[in-house]
């Protein structure tokens, strides 16, 4: 088998003749130089071009002299000024040593301009759109929260690729309030603000809006994010006051080449409605506050709280003339008043709210609630509720319960008369002491006389023994009775607590003795501390006095001191019935008593309380039903 081989001719390429003749047929205004930019051919085009425009082609070759010839494979414009002003285009393209150089015509050169121009458009139209979007989202916000979270979308769009910061600030402290980033911060890079001073210029913000320690006015802004390459910032100003600033920077990732002129035009305007914005909600806010806190004001002040409206209704009811009645808010919102008062005072009702009605205020006037027991008599004052043009809109009433005043006024004349029975009782305890102050020597004389009659005068040596002593023990009572119902000095003395408790217990003795109960006395070593002995005696007579009452016959008191620290420490424990758990917060209220009718005005306690704390002591009690009840008084040991 045998295999022939064939030569097959190619066509020859063109020629240098036939690529001149071709180059000279291109309409374009071409020319090809070498990488120098020095002209090795050119086209009859672009000789026309040249001298259209007041140019030589050597002169337009040494005007492209100084140009830089862009890398291998790749183009860039060049603009060559003309001797009669304004610029001509040029294209250059390279390709290996071979620079091709081609003149852009006015009409390419407007194609190219209006193509930016388009572009500008469309962007500027996407701005505005974004612009106009964050708009509607700011002014839906509910909250600061939901407003900076539409701020941060609406920068996203705007401006893709960045990182960025949003710092809203209170207008009048500058405490940081809300901060969103969208990047990594640098540390310590939340606080302080600070502000471009050209841009504190511009926005002519005050020195006195700026706070002091929270904003720092620099000539730069530093960059807050890690790895940024450069940034722009707006303030948040509105009315003069600023309320935060937006960080703009740029990560060294970001790829598109960008416009710092173009993105601080974008921000200024976004951070101005931005601004407005946040400055509308925190007056929102603030409004809010103020309502919330005069609703809670009303509701739950100690004031008997009601308001009516022009149509009779109730639209306020607080807490407190709650618990007086016993209706809960919900009953009575959107009643008739009326049906709050017994029939008998609808009258005087009806005059009342009249009067309030036509703007006349109602100093005082008493009527009789509806309650879920009974009734209630309270005190009014009324006045006109109006509306912000200054009309009357209904009835604000706020009083107290008249019931519970009488009842204090009763407890308080009830206390007066028994201060008065104290006193009475200091005089006959004086008129007692000179009688008596005669039989004891009467009696201490005769006594003497039969121990000298030796076993004759036995027998009544002891009975005038006796009577010594009952008179000695009546005038010793009598002394101490007068002493304790003396007005106290306010000008404390050193006491030594030990004997000042044992006077206390000999003013209780008879109390003791009748209630039949024992007292142990457990007294440890104390120093002497200061205080008014007749205050304090009396802070110990009540509770002694309280403890026998507690207790029945064959129960047992227990005194003991001791000293812990700096103080003096004294516990007045007894076994009665113990205190109930539901009153033992109240006991030291004033006219709050357990006792039954005729025993107590419920004073004793507030007024015990008053003293210790007066002399810088601690009055405490531990009680449990059936077991007993403890007082402890930790009083300040004298320096």
């Amino acid at each position: 088998m045998t295999t022939e081989s064939r030569r097959v001719s190619l066509p020859e390429g063109p020629s240098a003749e036939d690529f001149r003749a071709f180059f000279e047929t291109v309409e374009l205004p071409s020319a090809l130089c070498d990488t120098g930019l020095r002209l090795q051919l050119g086209n009859t085009a672009f000789a026309r071009f040249c001298f259209d425009h007041g140019l030589t082609v050597e002169q337009m070759m040494e005007s492209l002299s100084g140009a830089r010839v862009p890398d291998d494979g790749a183009s860039c414009v060049v603009e060559v000024p003309l001797p009669q002003g304004g610029v001509v285009v040029m294209e250059l393209a390279r390709r290996g040593a071979c620079v091709s150089v081609v003149g852009r015509r006015e009409s390419e050169l407007m194609r190219g301009q209006l193509v930016v121009v388009e572009q500008a458009l469309l962007e500027q139209a996407r701005t505005e759109g974004v612009l106009l979007d964050l708009g509607r989202s700011v002014a839906e916000a509910g909250s600061e929260e939901e407003l900076v979270a539409a701020v941060a979308r609406g920068v996203k769009e705007l401006f893709p690729g960045r990182t960025f910061c949003i710092r809203i600030i209170d207008a009048r402290t500058g405490v940081l309030t809300s901060l969103y980033a969208e990047g990594r911060l640098k540390e310590g890079s939340r606080e302080p603000l600070v502000l471009k001073r050209s841009a504190v210029g511009k926005l002519h913000l005050s020195a006195d809006a700026i706070p002091e320690g929270r904003v720092v006015v620099a000539a730069q802004v530093p960059l807050l994010f890690e790895s940024s390459t450069g940034g722009v910032s707006a303030p948040l100003v509105a009315s003069g006051q600023l309320y935060g600033v937006i960080n703009l920077e740029y990560p060294a990732t970001l790829r598109e080449d960008v416009d710092l002129a173009q993105d601080e035009r974008v921000l200024v305007q976004l951070a101005n409605q931005v601004a407005v914005a946040v400055k509308n909600a925190k007056l929102i806010d603030e409004l809010t506050f103020v309502r919330k806190y005069l609703e809670e004001l009303l509701e739950k002040a100690n004031a008997l709280i009601l308001v009516a409206n022009r149509d009779k209704k109730v639209v306020v009811f607080n807490q407190a003339i709650s618990r007086l009645t016993g209706f809960a808010k919900e009953e009575v919102l959107g009643q008739d008043v009326f049906t709050l008062v017994p029939e008998d005072e609808h009258l005087r009702l009806a005059s009342v709210l009249a009067a309030a009605l036509r703007g006349e205020p109602v100093p005082n006037f008493e009527l009789r609630l509806l309650t879920r027991t009974g009734e209630a008599r309270v005190s009014f004052a009324t006045s006109s509720a109006l509306t912000s043009q200054g009309e009357v809109e209904g009835v604000m009433a706020i009083g107290q319960d008249v019931t519970v005043v009488e009842q204090l006024e009763q407890r308080v004349i009830h206390a007066e008369k028994l201060a008065s029975m104290g006193q009475l009782a200091a005089s006959v305890a004086h008129e007692i002491n000179n009688p008596m102050t005669a039989v004891v020597m009467s009696a201490e004389s005769l006594l003497q006389r039969a121990m000298m009659m030796g076993s004759a005068g036995a027998a009544d040596a002891e009975k005038l023994r006796k009577i010594l002593e009952s008179g000695q023990r009546i005038l010793r009572f009598t002394r101490d009775l007068t002493s304790y119902a003396r007005p106290a000095k306010d000008k404390p003395e050193r006491v030594q607590l030990n004997a000042l408790l044992d006077r206390a217990l000999g003013y209780c003795e008879h109390v003791v003795t009748q209630a039949r109960v024992k007292v142990e006395r457990d007294y440890g070593e104390l120093p002497p501390l200061s205080a008014v002995p007749a205050n304090l005696e009396q802070v110990f007579v009540n509770l002694i006095t309280n403890a026998c009452h507690a207790m029945q016959p064959g129960g047992q008191i227990c005194l003991r001191t001791r000293r812990e620290g700096r103080e003096a420490v004294v516990w007045v424990k007894d076994t009665g019935s113990g205190i109930d758990p539901a009153n033992l917060s109240r006991i030291f209220e004033p006219f709050f008593t357990t006792k039954m009718e005729g025993r107590g005005t419920g004073l004793g306690l507030s007024i015990v309380q008053r003293i210790v704390e007066k002399h810088g002591g601690q009055l405490r009690v531990e009680s449990a039903l059936g077991q007993g009840t403890t007082f402890t008084v930790r009083l300040p040991l004298a320096d």
